[in-house]
């Protein structure tokens, strides 16, 4: 078995929402389709031949797929999952906290913790939540 691989699904601000995330986490979009581009294979509403229906996201070995629901589809936000991001320096976990928590809502500052590590929480301004976590080297 291989790792799991989060999907994200928007309400329409997919593109959107994949474009802040390759800024924040210094990433790449990989592939993307919009619902137009299988205009010849599956009936689609106007309303969405611009919205997304499958794109890929690498930063590294982070990877994630997004996607806006169908028409007559909607996702609500939830905290049942958090998307848990591990780092290995603190420059790099203060950059991409400051930045994924740009527009969005700090649940957790970034601090020192009795576990040794440098964490955070927060939920972006799409609605997802994650994780930081840097452990610091043992002495």
């Amino acid at each position: 078995m291989q790792a799991i691989t989060p999907y994200l699904n928007f309400n329409g601000n997919a593109a959107e929402a994949l474009d802040f995330y390759a800024k924040a986490l210094g990433g790449q979009i990989v592939h993307k389709q919009t619902f137009g581009d299988t205009q010849g294979d599956y009936p689609v509403a106007e309303s969405h031949k611009d919205k997304l229906m499958h794109a890929l996201f690498n930063a590294g070995e982070l990877s994630f797929m997004v996607s806006d629901c169908p028409p007559g589809v909607s996702v609500t936000s939830g905290n049942a999952i958090s998307l848990a991001l591990n780092f290995t320096d603190e420059t790099s976990i203060a950059n991409a906290f400051n930045a994924l928590g740009e527009g969005g809502t700090v649940t957790m500052p970034l601090q020192d913790t009795f576990w040794g590590a440098r964490f955070g929480m927060l939920t972006d301004k799409f609605g997802f939540n994650w994780m930081f976590n840097y452990d610091k080297p043992k002495s």
